[in-house]
């Protein structure tokens, strides 16, 4: 018998738009159930990856980037942020190596340190592989001095890269180490509470999400109309049809998602396809279609029935 106790308990990461928070949480899980993405506000509900191991359960919830909200949208996204910040043991703060710490950084970590219920902060000095040794231990030299301005104390500082798997290892024990005692609160094995219909949702829109620009990002959103496995098909070739709505809020904006003569849907619909095969481990016909629902951003409506 070990007299390790055994702890549990929540924990999110947090940074400027594009900090790395999500291919971080992928990378502790060891399976993608958050999508990445260079857009900003791509992560836009809380996500909820599980780590189980022998000495404790560590959930970590991924969250959006905390932003100057522009729309209702923006404003609810920014509620979810608090709203985890005071119910989570442990905050990791992304620090990118390849950015100086800049006002955006101070403000993410001056509100937490207003919470009433103050997590406990861990700074992760993010993407270490862009950049030299000496670039990264000027990086945690500033790491240092910005805790001494706003306050604050860091538990620990972790430099690490998610892409290169530097130091992801110590990442996961070090937040598993300041955990509370507690309870295993899911059954081993599960990796995400996220229903399946979800993480569909989001691969369709990550797939939508590369190669558009300026404002159309924020205007993507995928609903799934329908999953259901193929009748007459082979027990051992089974084939699953998924249909689903790509929502954009102009007709300009769904002219762009549909691309000239149908090139630019029919990509995505390759692109999610590969992402969604290996989710469900099965074969899958995918066939997408765009709705133009104008300006749901702003519509208390659209954006209840969107799932905000």
């Amino acid at each position: 018998m070990t007299d390790t106790p055994y702890r549990s308990g929540f924990a999110c990461f947090v940074g400027r738009p594009n900090a790395g928070k999500s291919t971080l949480t992928n990378a502790l899980v060891g399976q993608k159930i958050a999508i990445a993405s260079s857009k900003p506000q791509t992560t836009r509900h809380a996500v909820r990856g599980i780590i189980t191991r022998d000495d404790g359960q560590l959930v970590l919830i991924d969250t959006p980037g905390l932003h100057r909200p522009r729309t209702l949208l923006g404003q609810r996204l920014n509620d979810l942020v608090f709203e985890t910040w005071s119910e989570v043991d442990v905050v990791g703060v992304c620090l990118p190596c390849d950015q100086r710490i800049g006002p955006g950084d101070k403000f993410i970590i001056g509100e937490i340190a207003k919470l009433g219920h103050r997590p406990t902060l861990v700074a992760l000095a993010t993407k270490t592989d862009l950049v030299s040794r000496d670039r990264q231990l000027s990086h945690l030299v500033d790491i240092g001095n910005v805790a001494e301005e706003l306050g604050i104390e860091w538990a620990e500082v972790v430099p690490c890269s998610a892409t290169a798997g530097d130091q992801v290892d110590t990442v996961r024990d070090v937040l598993l180490s300041l955990l509370p005692e507690g309870p295993m609160y899911y059954p081993d094995g599960e990796i995400t509470d996220e229903p399946e219909e979800t993480l569909i949702a989001e691969l369709i829109r990550e797939a939508a999400l590369e190669g558009v620009r300026d404002e159309l990002p924020h205007s993507i959103a995928v609903v799934i109309d329908e999953i259901m496995p193929r009748a007459d098909r082979p027990e051992d070739k089974p084939l699953t049809d998924i249909f689903a709505s790509i929502v954009v809020e102009r007709d300009s904006q769904k002219g762009i998602i549909i691309g000239h003569r149908g090139a630019r849907l029919r990509e995505i619909g390759t692109q999610a396809r590969e992402q969604i095969n290996r989710l469900l481990g099965t074969r899958v016909h995918l066939d997408l279609h765009v709705k133009v629902l104008k300006e749901w951003q702003r519509d208390a409506k659209h954006l209840n029935r969107l799932g905000f």
